[in-house]
């Protein structure tokens, strides 16, 4: 009788270690009685199991990072690349994970690839390098599709990377070499444009003040001057000839002075003086014959000479 009740007490205790259950906090269970799934999911913590009847399954509610193999294919552009991503997914609904889908890691990795290869066929070369926002979100709901219906969520998706052949590699730097150099060419005649500017712009100012660009071209040979192993070659200012013309110009406009008791060098023969045998007419050619005289002048010797 002791032995009956003895092994009747370690069979409860076997049984009852069968049916207790342990559930971790990222994890969910799935009870499956007689074969029929149960529609509560079983929350973290201790758990306890019918002995012979339920079976548990548990299912990883975590966040799942699933690298996406590289794919290969065409662009719209007509440029083979090679492209991987990476995928962020969770089990929302632990029953449907476990029953609608055999696998659902297998079969989001699979839904991935396709919509990869999908997604680079509709897509140009410059949206894969510099647009991928709008690729990923593009990838996202191109896998939302079959995922709600696994009770699986897509955190995100994103490319990693893209792979372009050589060739297209020296055809891309080519071309960033080109326009970096037209940028740059641009860049120095909008300099030297806005230089000649200036200058036209400081001539014009100078041009106004003869003296303002003698005092230019000083400070320029000052300048010029400091280096100790130059040669200074000084040219003559075309300034400087125009105000020896306008000086002398100047002076042979003007009236000489005549020292008091000298006949002056340049001066016109007298008119003869006679009142009797000069004439009008007579005057009249004196004064023609000497233009450069002033009328006052030969008019006064015409008096003087005729009495007048």
């Amino acid at each position: 009788m002791p032995d009956v009740i003895i092994g009747v007490v370690v069979l409860g205790l076997l049984l009852l270690a069968t049916s207790v259950r342990v559930v971790q906090q990222y994890e969910r269970g799935v009870v499956f009685r007689l074969g029929r799934v149960r529609g509560k999911v079983r929350e973290p913590g201790l758990t306890l199991l019918v002995p012979l009847a339920d079976r548990m399954r548990k299912v990883n509610v975590q966040v799942i990072t699933m690298p996406v193999p590289a794919q290969e294919g065409i662009t719209k552009d007509n440029v083979t690349v090679r492209v991987d991503a990476v995928l962020y997914f969770r089990v929302v609904e632990p029953v449907r994970a476990t029953v609608d889908v055999q696998n659902y890691s297998f079969a989001m990795l699979q839904v991935a690839q396709t919509s990869l290869r999908s997604i680079i066929g509709k897509s140009e070369l410059d949206d894969l390098l510099s647009g991928r926002e709008q690729l990923h979100r593009g990838l996202e709901l191109m896998l939302e599709s079959p995922s709600v219906g696994w009770g699986v969520h897509i955190d995100r998706v994103e490319i990693k990377d893209v792979a372009l052949p050589d060739s297209m590699k020296r055809s891309m730097a080519r071309q960033a070499e080109a326009d970096r150099e037209r940028r740059a060419r641009i860049i120095t005649a909008d300099g030297e444009f806005q230089a000649a500017a200036k200058l036209a712009e400081a001539a014009h100012k100078m041009s106004e003040t003869p003296a303002a660009m003698q005092l230019r071209l000083l400070q320029t040979v000052v300048e010029v001057a400091a280096e100790k192993n130059s040669t200074l070659v000084l040219p003559f200012p075309v300034e400087l000839l125009r105000f020896f013309e306008s000086a002398a110009g100047r002076a042979a406009g003007a009236p000489t002075p005549t020292p008091a008791g000298e006949a002056a060098t340049d001066a016109a023969p007298a008119v003869p003086a006679g009142p009797a045998e000069l004439d009008g007419a007579a005057a009249a050619a004196a004064i023609e014959a000497r233009p450069d005289q002033p009328a006052t002048l030969e008019r006064a010797k015409l008096g003087e000479a005729t009495g007048l």
